[in-house]
């Protein structure tokens, strides 16, 4: 199956896989996604829409095992403030719903902050624009298509988890 944000790698000429997993529609976690693709959680990125002071929306893209620290985002941003936008807002904004949210071919464009542990991974995992499908691309291809501004997006941790 191929959907529209792998057309979007298509037409740009960037080199991707998918893979296919079974979805569990109350576990769309991360880390449940790392485990049935078989990549380290560190890999796998989830995309997070924001609302920023400004009134404008983002997207924030951080690993699996991430929390995204809302300040660094808004400094990255040139913002006073972000928030997580409510989840009702996602698939009015993006055309996609929670667990399938990418970055790629969303129903408008905005602006997408990566974070910078991204460029350590010689591959990354991120949504394809559907549940139970993900592309995996190197970081600097995904960087390229997505425009994004690379930035220090996350919380410190005393430990990452070691998939």
């Amino acid at each position: 199956m191929k959907t529209n944000a792998c057309r979007v790698l298509d037409q740009l000429g960037i080199a991707y896989r998918t893979q296919e997993y079974a979805v569990d529609p109350n576990d769309l976690a991360a880390t449940t996604v790392a485990a049935k693709i078989g990549m380290p959680v560190e890999q796998v990125y989830k995309t997070l829409l924001c609302h920023m002071a400004s009134g404008e929306y983002v997207f924030a893209v951080i690993a699996g095992d991430a929390e995204l620290d809302l300040k660094k985002l808004a400094a990255a941003a040139g913002e006073k403030k972000a928030e997580l936008a409510p989840l009702k807002q996602l698939e009015p904004l993006t055309g996609y719903i929670r667990g399938g949210c990418t970055a790629l071919a969303a129903k408008r464009e905005f602006p997408v902050y990566a974070d910078e542990l991204m460029e350590l991974h010689e591959v990354i995992s991120v949504s394809a624009g559907v549940r139970g499908m993900q592309m995996l691309l190197a970081p600097a291809d995904y960087l390229r298509a997505t425009h994004a501004t690379v930035a220090d997006l996350t919380k410190a941790t005393l430990g990452s988890a070691a998939a």
